[in-house]
């Protein structure tokens, strides 16, 4: 599978939350975090998603927030993933920052160069990727 989203994050599927029209899917990736996702009823029936089963979530580096000093901070966001700065490859207005999480798993984020001075990102630097549930795009292998 190819697409153009930077994160691919492949895992299972842990637990399946059903409402009366959108669903939350908790997939475990490798390393042991969770991914939220919310979706349709009618793609958690298509895709035939079920704990135990195989996906994957697609996730663009544009929709991935990042902070740090986030101890005493909540948020509405479901999927707030702590982990520490990898690199940081500057462009001209923006920068990908990649995070890897305890487990290993990177994630991939833009965001303005001015966001990397202010939160002091740089490789070492705790950090935590936040990433709301509505954003997150689930896939199964064919």
């Amino acid at each position: 599978m190819k697409v153009s989203a930077r994160n691919v994050f492949k895992g299972k599927v842990r637990e399946l939350r059903p409402g009366a029209v959108n669903s939350e899917v908790v997939i475990e990736l490798a390393g042991g975090e969770t991914l939220v996702a919310v979706v349709t009823v009618e793609s958690v029936n298509s895709l035939n998603l079920a704990p135990g089963v195989e996906a994957v979530a697609l996730v663009k580096a544009p929709w991935v927030m990042l902070m740090t000093e986030a101890s005493d901070i909540r948020l509405s966001a479901r999927n707030c993933l702590n982990g520490k700065v990898l690199s940081v490859t500057d462009g001209a207005v923006n920068a990908e920052v990649v995070i890897e999480l305890a487990g290993g798993t990177k994630v991939y984020s833009i965001v303005t160069r001015e966001a990397v001075q202010e939160l002091g990102l740089v490789p070492g630097a705790s950090a935590t990727a936040v990433i709301k549930a509505s954003h997150v795009i689930v896939g199964v292998p064919a």
